[in-house]
């Protein structure tokens, strides 16, 4: 399954499916096996990596097959009413392997446990343990707990937690691409979101720490880094550092670090590393951030940028604390700055009380901007939000799946418009590995983020740079070949 972090020309789907690799325990094998399966955004994928690494140096083994293991752990999400549903459907396909092994370990990790809480276990007879994203260095205590006989939970969230001291065990691993967390949790109170409550307040992670694990990456043959926060634009790190990443002595000055100063230390670590980044928030994106993508070749030209809506008075309600003109001077001046930037977006149509014209202020804004890529949804509500607490959730459904297929329909002419302007130019690939249809092609992507397929040469492998003639395209796909 894919973790790539945007699908073009597709609805997004909140509940994709990770796939667990089969890894050798760090420290001495206890003789038990481990499975995780992730659902969700970037994030739930690199929160995996990290329980695989804590588990992994108290001798547990993973397993690709759940009717192997003697623990079981799903990772959710619960930013979407589909994706719970998804996660407790996947439970129950789990009740068959715990009755054939009565001794097998399930449980619940994350955003879904974090909401939940306790109420997991009297509503999941066959949940074991539950425990928050903040909590994950307690899973050794909470599995002995289980094995003795009592069902656990920990869902304590953290003001300093940032799993910055764990290297973590890189799952579905292609050995180039790699998740990199520079800081955990949200103080945006968006009224439609339910992940400060899941994922607690904002705080980031050692600058030093961050820049230390993408050179390691590297140094292992990694050949891009996806640096990850829900509000990757808020970074900020007080601390002794010096120029080129040097810790500094005790006492020396202390230094602040923001997210265009960390995106510079991280482009610095190799011209042949290349750099993305994944969430931005339009209230906080600098000219700043976007003089340093422009000044590094090797920071991708592309910013995922949620607009959520186009009409001022709905961004007001769900709380987004800018309007739809601060929006379009965000666009233009990254149109601006990196005239060569791809930008996608999340789209929420038929959030409370939206009329039909303010529903077209959102295709208007998609005029405007012509995103590349898009996730687009429905409205659909959380319980414990803002919104939920606020406003009746009262757009009727046919009208919200006729206004999502409008805009679904319309980023489909734009994705299309935009990879129709890149036919006859070359782009610099990173090959990923085989095209998933024929292993006479290879894929990677463009500095874009658009998928490329082209012809195998023996002369290129993956994990290197080539120059790509596109000839043809799709709506989603670039086509071309090696020049």
């Amino acid at each position: 399954m894919t973790m790539d972090l945007l699908i073009p020309d597709k609805v997004h789907d909140e509940s994709r499916q990770g796939e667990a690799l089969v890894l050798e325990p760090v420290g001495k094998h206890n003789g038990r096996k481990l499975y995780i399966e992730s659902y969700g955004c970037a994030m739930n994928f690199s929160d995996s990596e990290i329980v695989a690494s804590i588990l992994a140096e108290k001798g547990f083994e993973t397993t690709s097959d759940f009717n192997n293991a003697d623990v079981v752990f799903i990772n959710t999400c619960s930013i979407r009413e589909n994706a719970e549903v998804r996660v407790r459907n996947r439970l129950k396909e789990f009740a068959g392997a715990k009755f054939r092994n009565p001794g097998m370990v399930v449980g619940v990790l994350g955003c879904m446990a974090e909401r939940l809480k306790a109420k997991f276990l009297e509503e999941e007879k066959l949940v074991d343990v539950v425990v928050g994203p903040d909590a994950y260095r307690d899973l050794p205590n909470l599995i002995e707990q289980v094995d003795s006989g009592q069902r656990a939970v920990n869902v304590l969230l953290s003001r300093e937690e940032t799993y910055a001291d764990i290297s973590p065990v890189r799952l579905n691993s292609n050995g180039i691409n790699a998740f990199v967390s520079i800081m955990r949790g949200c103080d945006n109170m968006c009224s439609f979101c339910v992940v400060p409550f899941t994922r607690g307040r904002e705080r980031s992670r050692d600058a030093y720490s961050v820049v230390a694990e993408c050179k390691d990456l590297f140094d292992k043959g990694y050949r891009e880094v996806t640096l990850l926060g829900q509000n990757v634009d808020s970074y900020k790190w007080s601390g002794q550092l010096a120029k080129g990443g040097e810790a500094l002595a005790v006492g020396d000055e202390i230094t602040v670090v923001n997210f265009a100063n960390l995106l510079e230390m991280v482009a610095l670590v190799s011209p042949e590393l290349r750099v993305r980044f994944s969430t931005s928030h339009p209230k906080d994106i600098t000219d700043e951030v976007l003089h340093t993508i422009a000044k590094y070749e090797n920071i991708c030209n592309y910013i995922h940028l949620p607009v959520q809506s186009g009409n001022s008075r709905i961004l007001d309600i769900m709380n987004r604390t800018y309007d739809r003109e601060w929006y379009m001077n965000r666009i233009d001046a990254i149109r601006r700055i990196i005239p060569e930037c791809a930008i996608s977006t999340d789209v929420i149509t038929g959030f409370c009380t939206e009329t039909e014209e303010e529903h077209n202020d959102t295709v208007t804004m998609m005029d405007y901007v012509k995103y590349d890529f898009a996730y687009m949804f429905k409205y659909s509500e959380r319980p414990g939000t803002l919104a939920a607490k606020r406003y009746a959730d009262d757009i009727p459904e046919d009208i919200k799946q006729r206004r999502l297929a409008q805009i679904v329909a319309k980023q489909q002419e734009y994705s299309f418009y935009r990879m129709q302007a890149r036919i006859g130019k070359i782009e610099k690939v990173l090959i990923e590995g085989y095209s998933k249809k024929s292993d006479k092609d290879y894929c990677g992507r463009s500095d874009q983020n658009a998928m490329v397929i082209f012809p195998v040469s023996e002369n290129y492998k993956p994990g290197q740079y080539v120059n790509v003639l596109v000839e043809r395209t799709t709506s989603a796909t670039l086509i071309g070949k090696i020049v």
